[in-house]
């Protein structure tokens, strides 16, 4: 079965930047590849409830939640089966627990947190 890894959370001030990873293996992907699967990052700040981040289907097309266009990008690299999430100018609000999340088929639409696979997560923390 598919697993998923997050790395690269940590503690920044405003207007800093992190590059999150995530590891994919298993399943799906030990057989097929990253590029076979649907793959998204979201997130969740204490008290709140999960939040669509951004999302990568197949054929590379990304979608992103309106508060983060221009500040965070979404990538993903074949050769080695890792996701990636760049952010930058980063915000107070960006504070929240980090999560890749997988899934075979296509979800409608790519932000709504119905995906099979889940890591278990990468705290970023950014301070003002």
């Amino acid at each position: 079965q598919v697993q998923l890894v997050e790395s690269g959370g940590g503690s920044v001030q405003a207007g800093g930047s992190l590059r999150l990873s995530c590891t994919a293996s298993g399943g799906t992907i030990r057989m097929f590849g990253i590029s076979a699967v649907y793959m998204a990052w979201f997130r969740q700040a204490p008290g709140k409830e999960r939040e669509g981040v951004a999302s990568i289907d197949r054929d590379g097309t990304t979608t992103y939640a309106d508060s983060v266009k221009g500040r965070m990008t979404i990538s993903r690299n074949n050769a080695n089966n890792n996701l990636y999430l760049q952010l930058d100018s980063l915000k107070p609000e960006d504070t929240a627990m980090y999560f890749c999340a997988a899934d075979p088929t296509k979800r409608t639409p790519p932000l709504l947190p119905g995906y099979r696979v889940w890591g278990q997560g990468t705290q970023v923390t950014v301070s003002s």
